[in-house]
């Protein structure tokens, strides 16, 4: 896959995953199955699409890495200011632990304060696109997944997590085995302890469940998700693994089964997109769906541009100047986006239960 490509299908793939697993966020499998008996469309807005902070963490990574060039220092100020900012916004459905860490970083709290000990997936639900960006540069890779993560969350489980994500998109766009992803992932956690043996060990049990022909939500059943795939990082990322591995070239397969799941539904199929994306580029997620996208302002063609620049930005080293967007258009977004999603969450106090 050209990496500009890449870039592009990791970044839509991110949003089309979140769009459509949103309206299922905190559902049980059981419970999602008799609301939306077929996954072929969005269900939030009369079947429209709308994104939720897994697909604007990764836009901020996108403007971070676009306007650094790749240099840690200047991305990491960059990431951290656009954090702050998304936090003033008022975006709906923070994480708990997300939330303290930009508190912190609006205090201006020192470097060594800065997150809080937590294994949320904030981290890795805006990962990928690094490691598409920045695959011909593990070493720089691994640092910026590493700023990114301890932005927000200090436990070792959160970066080798982040890690992971970054080393699946990555091998999904170069076309590499899960052999390889396996030694990678080695490799590049090998300071991290027990953290790092937990998750190897969760990674291979993938390997031996998709060999054995069994289901991902059977898979995320043995794992302990019985009702849900929840927000712990070493639940979500052997579940999104298990999707991707199943189905390394079927975006529609992968999203779906990860979607069935139930539980953290939107961002698990944003980090299940994000990967195959990465390997199907634009012209690998179903048009029906792009088109089915009414995010403003950040749109699809917006979105498309911002990766394909971050992409050239990463490959030259050279910064350039940030995607505009529309402060007042933002604050009008999430707004709406807030009273949307406050009736969807009303509605299901009834049934079908």
């Amino acid at each position: 896959m050209d990496p500009d490509d890449a870039a592009v299908g990791c970044l839509l793939g991110t949003a089309v995953g979140d769009a459509l697993g949103l309206a299922c966020e905190g559902l049980s499998n059981r419970r999602q199955q008799r609301w939306y008996p077929d996954l072929d469309g969005y269900h939030l807005l009369f079947g429209k699409g709308l994104c939720s902070d897994d697909t604007e963490h990764t836009c901020m990574v996108a403007q971070s890495i676009l306007v650094s060039g790749g240099n840690a220092e200047a991305f990491e100020r960059d990431f951290a200011w656009r954090l702050r900012w998304w936090f003033a916004g008022l975006p709906a459905g923070i994480g708990f632990a997300t939330l303290r860490s930009i508190l912190k970083l609006w205090l201006f709290v020192p470097r060594r304060f800065r997150g809080v000990h937590s294994a949320g997936n904030g981290p890795a639900m805006r990962s990928a696109l690094l490691g598409v960006c920045f695959s011909d540069d593990e070493a720089r890779m691994a640092k910026l997944v590493g700023i990114s993560t301890r932005l927000t969350h200090l436990d070792p489980k959160a970066e080798c997590g982040a890690m992971a994500m970054s080393l699946a998109a990555r091998c999904s766009m170069r076309g590499e085995s899960f052999e390889h992803f396996l030694a990678d992932l080695r490799r590049l956690t090998a300071g991290q302890g027990a953290a790092a043996s937990e998750l190897l060990g969760l990674a291979e049990h993938v390997r031996e469940s998709v060999h054995a022909g069994q289901a991902t939500s059977a898979f995320a059943a043995g794992i302990g998700c019985t009702t849900g795939v929840t927000g712990y990082m070493y639940h979500s990322v052997p579940a999104v693994l298990h999707a991707w591995l199943s189905h390394p070239r079927d975006y529609d397969a992968a999203v779906k089964a990860i979607i069935r799941c139930g539980g953290d539904s939107d961002t698990t199929a944003a980090m299940v997109g994000a990967i195959v994306g990465a390997g199907v580029g634009r012209d690998g997620i179903p048009p029906r769906w792009l088109d089915g996208l009414v995010e403003w302002p950040r749109t699809v063609p917006w979105m498309e541009q911002l990766a394909r620049s971050a992409s050239i930005a990463a490959r030259a080293r050279r910064p350039q100047a940030a995607r505009p967007l529309s402060i007042a258009g933002l604050c009008l977004r999430n707004a709406g986006f807030m009273v949307i999603v406050l009736a969807h969450g009303l509605r299901r106090l009834f049934p079908p239960y």
